[in-house]
């Protein structure tokens, strides 16, 4: 047995290094180290590190809300002008249609004459009608009295 441990023997040096080295593993197996506390340097300079990051993410956050009701309030005064727009044009409509119903108001009275003389038309055109007939019938029976 002597003989096997001396001839596995590592030299002092190589031992000390393959203890802090630890057994040989898989790649795949991960080992855990002992956390340190890193020194009070550090950490304060991680802390500034992080409140500058983070300053500079919220005034990234800001700025961009900033611009989104910059761009909401200029939609909303380009609607507000449309929306005028479209109000003066009711206006010149409705005020338009008021004049037409003025004006069709006042030719009425010529409008109902005119029925009323198409009326007077027509039954002056059917008492013509009817006159031309009874015309050609007392012509039809003079040539025939005047040929006896």
């Amino acid at each position: 047995m002597a003989a096997a441990a001396a001839a596995t023997a590592v030299p002092p040096e190589e031992d000390s290094e393959a203890r802090r080295q630890g057994p040989k593993q898989d790649p795949a197996v991960e080992t855990a180290e002992e956390a340190t506390e890193p020194a009070e340097a550090d950490i304060n300079e991680l802390c500034k590190d992080m409140f500058n990051k983070m300053a500079i993410y919220l005034t990234g956050e800001l700025t961009a809300t900033s611009e989104d009701y910059k761009l909401l309030e200029n939609m909303n005064k380009l609607t507000s002008l449309k929306y005028l727009e479209m109000k003066d044009i009711a206006i010149n409509i409705s005020r338009n249609l008021k004049d037409l119903n003025q004006k069709y108001a006042g030719l009425q009275p010529y409008l109902e004459q005119i029925n009323l003389i198409e009326e007077q038309v027509a039954a002056l055109e059917q008492a013509a009608y009817k006159l031309d007939a009874y015309s050609k019938k007392l012509e039809a029976k003079y040539k025939k009295l005047e040929k006896r």
